[in-house]
């Protein structure tokens, strides 16, 4: 039905995503990298929405990292912008309701929908940054608005999750670590599946979920390098039950997601 057609934006640190969603069919998809300053930013983001829009879309929902608070980006550490209203922005541009969320919590929202399907999971996106979502009891957890930062854990020398991952993400792709047979990166890939088992566990410690779901640009590395992870885990977490982690099977979880907010 033409009134269940939305507008999806899928905004992260690396690219820039747009997309029709209809019944969960993706159509007119575009894709840009992400531009590095605000005025940039919001032209591209503008002329996406623009050249897709149509008098039967609903509304558009947005996805961009966190933090968030009513529509406003505050400080997100991989955007040029800042403390910027975007959901009042794209209102008063294109006249639709808008409805901005964390781009994790889009992913959480669209596996609970079309993926994993499950109660209480969280996941957690490696991309630019590390985002994370919750799901509790079929719903998605905001806490005080905010919940679900999972990138930003402590785990190591008085730094968090994300700060460590992208100092390891530039040494190598992670598939190629996988498959490299080099003392080197063997020593790499230890080090990184190490620290992914200590906060994925330390998570699942928490919150006790049916499943951890991953997705970004690793899944190349496959069902490989979830096994390693998942033995680390298994050392670290304290508490019973089988807590599977698994990629996403959703081609486009951010999109989809985004199109969930729109109701």
């Amino acid at each position: 039905m033409a009134e269940n057609k939305v507008i999806a934006v899928d905004l992260g640190g690396t690219n820039l995503r747009i997309a029709v969603v209809q019944a969960r069919k993706i159509s007119k998809y575009k894709k840009y990298s992400t531009p590095k300053t605000k005025k940039e930013l919001l032209k591209i983001m503008a002329k996406g929405i623009s050249e897709i829009m149509s008098k039967d879309v609903r509304g558009i929902g947005v996805g961009s990292p966190g933090p968030l608070k009513n529509g406003v980006i505050l400080n997100s550490p991989n955007l040029a912008i800042h403390n910027f209203d975007l959901e009042n922005f794209l209102q008063k541009k294109f006249k639709k309701k808008v409805v901005v969320e964390n781009d994790a919590n889009c992913v959480a929202l669209a596996e609970a929908k079309y993926g994993v399907k499950k109660n209480n999971f969280f996941i957690l996106t490696f991309g630019t940054g590390i985002g994370g979502g919750i799901i509790i009891d079929g719903k998605l957890y905001r806490g005080q608005g905010n919940a679900g930062e999972l990138g930003h854990i402590i785990i190591d020398d008085k730094k968090d999750f994300e700060s460590w991952w992208k100092k390891y993400r530039k040494k190598s792709l992670i598939s190629k670590l996988v498959k490299s047979k080099k003392r080197r990166d063997k020593r790499i890939l230890k080090n990184l599946v190490d620290h992914l088992g200590q906060a994925i566990a330390s998570l699942i410690n928490v919150l006790d979920p049916e499943v951890v779901v991953l997705m970004g640009g690793a899944r190349e590395a496959g069902n490989k390098f979830t096994n390693l992870i998942q033995k680390k885990v298994n050392e670290y977490k304290i508490i019973k039950g089988k807590h599977e982690i698994v990629w996403s099977k959703l081609k486009y979880p951010g999109i989809l997601g985004a199109s969930l907010l729109v109701k």
